[in-house]
């Protein structure tokens, strides 16, 4: 029944977008993965319609359907380290390597009892640039999260520059990205997730070429070794995608 929702609500706001990349669309949790444990996660994002011909070299995001593996180890109980891989099926090119990120995360130990859950990562990596204007990346994320009976919710105000690229000169951009979840049941959670890409920390890009995205989200909690999330994501400005559809399969296990 809820994944017919979910189809009936894509079908119903079916609408064109404009060009944007999109390989790991996630709000983070405050958690790292446990001591010696090991989480495979796989990043599906469908953009339905986007740009159509070659824009600053890169290539059309048209049905462009993204797969990003990201494999996560937990070092500590406060340490964990993450590496993905980018690929990208494009009509016309087919499917593609796009590039390889690295992700470091320390945490705030649960033992200091601390009102909300704390942590940091950071994000540098590499991208093609047929895919990307800047081909080297680097992000700066801190999260704050509670739960609260039924309710969760989650704050990445995230800080992300180009070290080569176009945008290099552009210095630090601020991204803020946001997650609220209730329990439906003890197996459904439903929510929304908020992303936004608003410019420069020293003085923000017009509403117009900022992005802003909602998602109407499911979170299946089948075990807690799985993790499922879906999600439709819906732009509010023109410098937005319309429509994206995204789904998130992870399992841990020990290694």
């Amino acid at each position: 029944m809820v994944l017919m929702l979910l189809l009936l609500f894509i079908l119903t706001f079916w609408m064109p977008l404009w060009a944007q990349e999109n390989y790991e669309i996630q709000v983070y949790p405050y958690e790292t993965v446990e001591t010696g444990r090991t989480m495979i996660e796989l990043h599906s994002n469908l953009t339905v319609q986007g740009s159509r011909k070659i824009e600053a070299g890169v290539r059309p995001t048209e049905h462009a359907w993204h797969e990003t593996i990201e494999i996560t180890h937990g070092f500590t109980p406060w340490f964990e380290t993450a590496l993905y891989i980018f690929t990208s099926a494009d009509p016309g090119y087919g499917w593609n390597w796009v590039g390889d990120h690295i992700r470091p995360r320390f945490r705030v130990p649960e033992s200091w009892k601390w009102p909300v859950g704390i942590s940091l990562s950071q994000e540098i990596g590499y991208q093609r640039r047929v895919y990307s204007p800047d081909t080297w990346t680097w992000e700066i994320r801190p999260i704050v999260d509670k739960k609260q009976g039924r309710l969760y919710w989650s704050f990445n105000p995230t800080l992300a520059r180009a070290i080569h690229g176009e945008n290099s000169k552009r210095g630090f951009e601020f991204s803020p990205n946001f997650k609220l979840g209730y329990d439906i049941t003890r197996k459904i959670t439903g929510g929304f997730e908020y992303y936004g890409a608003l410019g420069p920390v020293t003085g923000f890009d017009p509403l117009r070429d900022q992005q802003q995205q909602l998602f109407p989200t499911i979170d299946l909690n089948l075990s807690p070794n799985w993790e499922v999330n879906l999600g439709v994501g819906l732009g509010v400005t023109q410098g937005t995608d319309h429509l994206i559809v995204k789904m998130i399969l992870g399992y841990r296990f020990k290694i």
